[in-house]
């Protein structure tokens, strides 16, 4: 059973100048689930859809401080970020050792996110051809689960700070169909170990992860890409560190692009050096504009 439950405007000056983050929730097969979404301009019909997904553990609240940027470009360039909530702060995404209660239960993310894309389409006429997600660590990997099961929903995703799971850690069925995807991840993160292995986080089991370069080279493949990619450096707002971002790209005519920000000595936490969603808007607007 599908059901609206509740709609609520918050009033938040201090962290969106003028803005009305309203909350609003679907009954999603007995389970009420959680969204929130700064209410568009009245001429935001035809805006893209970007779904902002918090880490395990974690709320949409603790992603409003991030979106700041992104959300002072959402009226001039015609998007909607919405921020769902995972059930008990954690999503089932495709970790088959997560002890996290959504996976134990099989939450439907499916439906979930299926019923937000038609929510927005009905009340605020999005394009249903330009809807993007991104997400930070056990958000990343419910960024992962997207592409795998849901392809034809979703126009390009930006994983961050998460890999794919190891082949017997998987239990998501895997749609196998191109799809543009970005994925952001540090070098010296050992909370998603860059190089595989597993994955800690205190007060749940998640299992093991493959490294960055299998992640990346999994979508490349899907897209029909082989060889070596283009490497370019991203210029450095934080030189006081010793923190760098080297680019890995592949991208060719008529083919989704799938791209690789390798972020050297980075950890498993938000930078100073690039804001890491608004390069995930950069890559979704070159989905749809190039």
């Amino acid at each position: 059973m599908l059901k609206k439950l509740f709609l609520t405007i918050l009033l938040s000056p201090c962290i969106f100048a003028n803005a009305q983050m309203i909350k609003d929730s679907l009954r999603i097969d007995n389970h009420y689930r959680v969204f929130f979404f700064n209410k568009p301009a009245s001429t935001s019909r035809g805006a893209s859809l970007i779904f902002a997904m918090h880490g395990s553990g974690g709320d949409p609240q603790s992603l409003f401080d991030k979106m700041t940027k992104m959300e002072s470009l959402a009226q001039k360039e015609n998007f909607i970020i919405a921020y769902p909530a995972g059930y008990k702060r954690y999503w089932n995404e495709c970790r088959k050792a997560s002890t996290a209660v959504t996976n134990v239960e099989n939450l439907n993310e499916e439906a979930f996110f299926s019923e937000m894309i038609s929510y927005f389409k009905t009340k605020y006429t999005i394009n249903e051809k330009q809807v993007f997600a991104t997400g930070f660590s056990g958000g990343g990997h419910m960024t992962y689960k997207l592409g795998l099961t849901l392809p034809d929903k979703f126009r390009a995703l930006s994983a961050i700070v998460a890999n794919l799971p190891t082949a017997d850690n998987m239990d998501c069925g895997e749609a196998r169909k191109p799809i543009a995807i970005q994925i952001i991840n540090g070098t010296a993160d050992s909370t998603n170990p860059y190089n595989g292995g597993e994955v800690k986080t205190p007060g749940v089991t998640l299992g093991m992860v493959r490294s960055t370069d299998e992640s990346f080279k999994y979508w490349a493949a899907l897209d029909g890409y082989d060889g070596e990619p283009v490497k370019s450096i991203v210029p450095d707002a934080d030189t006081k560190n010793d923190i760098t971002v080297e680019k890995y790209t592949y991208k060719k005519k008529n083919k989704p692009e799938v791209t690789l920000l390798k972020v050297v000595n980075g950890k498993h936490q938000f930078l100073t050096d690039i804001d890491v969603f608004e390069e995930s808007w950069k890559f979704f607007k070159r989905q749809i504009t190039e």
